[in-house]
């Protein structure tokens, strides 16, 4: 077992009666890194999350935190784990202050070093001025904010964040990234799940795609990029009716991926700019008027989309 790697998952299974929720995961998080876990609704990242939290227990394979075996050991691993999940687990009808300190108690912190850590994190996370209202009057962002502060009070060398920008605005979300690069900075091993390629790609130093339970590609976000070699013919239709005609037709350059509602179409290419001129002259034909139109390297959107096997024609492209 590698010193150097913090999390270590060997061919974890998970089952509810058919349908395998996680289907042989393997993969490591390096100490002192983010490792994004990224993928669809559905793909199986909370349900690894609550089996690396000790919350489900797999069906079979092996997982180890900080050297710990998560299923021999489970007591051991709560103590050097902090997790965040989708929703704030704080309590509402209590203050940002009382959360952070009930939680030094429960880690057995003495009333006084309670306290104190609570103080630290309210002005670390920018709480200070909200400390003693109730938990109930918080912002989504506010509540987001603190539970993630709740989540080092005992100063976990691990951290498990699954999805935690779930439902925030642009801003609060990027406001959330920088506290969680501050963590990271100060030595925490971090595994995030999210469905956010930006977040992904700006967070994670490492990505593991997952799809149907299955890890389908990992590596960092420019190695995953690079296995979209060429480039990407990037055309929205004036009108998205004339999508399922262009689409058909431009089967013919490539694998086009297109989007129903903004009537956008995307095609991985070699030789960029010969296919862009082959595309504006193939919609011309079929007398489908272009709104925009543009060629463009492959971003680790366009990877998600062609690794997890999207369809023709589909909302999320």
């Amino acid at each position: 077992m590698s010193i150097s790697n913090t999390i270590i998952v060997e061919d974890i299974y998970k089952s509810y009666k058919k349908i395998k929720a996680v289907d042989g995961i393997s993969l490591t998080a390096e100490t002192g890194k983010v490792l994004g876990l990224l993928g669809p609704n559905g793909a199986g990242k909370t349900t690894l999350v609550r089996m690396l939290t000790t919350l489900l227990k797999p069906d079979s394979g092996r997982a180890y935190i900080a050297g710990v075996n998560v299923l021999k050991n489970p007591a051991r691993v709560r103590e050097i784990i902090g997790l965040a999940g989708q929703y704030p687990a704080v309590d509402e009808q209590l203050t940002g202050r009382e959360n952070l300190q009930m939680v030094g108690q429960l880690y057995h912190f003495s009333r006084s070093e309670a306290k104190q850590r609570g103080n630290e994190l309210l002005a670390r996370f920018n709480l200070e001025d909200a400390a003693d209202r109730p938990v109930k009057t918080y912002s989504g962002g506010m509540r987001r904010r603190l539970d993630l502060a709740a989540s080092i009070v005992a100063r976990p060398p691990v951290l498990l964040l699954d999805e935690p920008t779930t439902g925030l605005d642009p801003r609060t979300r990027k406001d959330l990234w920088g506290l969680i690069r501050e963590l990271v900075q100060d030595g925490t091993t971090l595994l995030l799940t999210t469905q956010y390629l930006e977040e992904a790609d700006v967070l994670a130093d490492r990505i593991v795609l997952i799809d149907g339970g299955k890890v389908i590609a990992q590596g960092t976000s420019d190695e995953l990029k690079s296995q979209l070699a060429g480039d990407i013919v990037e055309v929205t239709l004036a009108d998205a009716k004339f999508l399922p005609q262009a689409l058909a037709t431009l089967a013919e350059i490539g694998l086009p991926q297109g989007n129903a509602e903004t009537g956008t179409i995307k095609i991985a290419v070699d030789n960029g700019t010969q296919r862009l001129i082959e595309t504006v002259r193939t919609l011309d034909g079929l007398n489908i008027a272009i709104a925009d139109l543009t060629l463009r390297r492959p971003s680790l959107d366009d990877v998600f989309l062609t690794l997890t096997g999207k369809g023709k024609t589909d909302s999320a492209a």
